[in-house]
């Protein structure tokens, strides 16, 4: 789907959110939390509700252990939902509420999906100490240089890569995210 939104029109103000905070939007994401670590055993200690006009339009929990799918977070399985059924990879004008702080995959996700807010229940410091999630360690893997992470990059064949690219960009039809 091609999105009509320029890359330069999304803009987020500092609107003070705290007015906006609905404490039963956060109960759900931390029942969701409780469902996924200790009552069906899918995952960790993670659950999500995307929020738009005062309404949840999408939920999510963890479903790691489940699904074998190292991706299959809350927040990210919140976000799938709410874009498909609002039919639009940005979900401007929605908040999330997450059980725990996002991990750097999901708040990569968050800024991708253009959502406008975060509210989040325990924090990452939390999930280290008495789940031993290890976003921490993650975190300081992507400040590091390429050369120094545990996973090594290596750039091959960027002339043909490019190549594709180059002709991505006159496309008068490509898609903008």
């Amino acid at each position: 789907m091609v999105s009509s939104i320029n890359k330069n029109e999304h803009k987020h103000s500092r609107k003070d959110f705290s007015k906006e905070y609905k404490e039963e939007f956060m109960k759900r994401a931390i029942e969701l939390s409780r469902k996924a670590s200790i009552i069906d055993k899918t995952g960790g200690v993670f659950g999500a509700v995307i929020v738009k006009d005062g309404n949840i339009i999408a939920e999510g929990y963890n479903q790691v252990k489940k699904t074998n799918d190292p991706t299959w977070h809350a927040e990210m399985q919140a976000i799938r939902e709410a874009t498909k059924k609002l039919g639009t990879p940005h979900l401007e004008g929605c908040v999330l509420y997450t059980s725990a702080e996002c991990c750097p995959m999901c708040l990569a996700a968050v800024y991708w999906a253009h959502l406008d807010h975060i509210f989040y229940g325990a924090t990452v410091d939390d999930a280290k100490k008495y789940g031993d999630f290890q976003d921490v360690d993650i975190l300081k893997e992507i400040r590091k240089e390429n050369k120094d992470r545990r996973i090594q990059f290596e750039e091959k064949m960027r002339s043909e890569a490019v190549a594709v690219w180059k002709e991505f960009s006159q496309l008068p039809d490509r898609a903008h995210y």
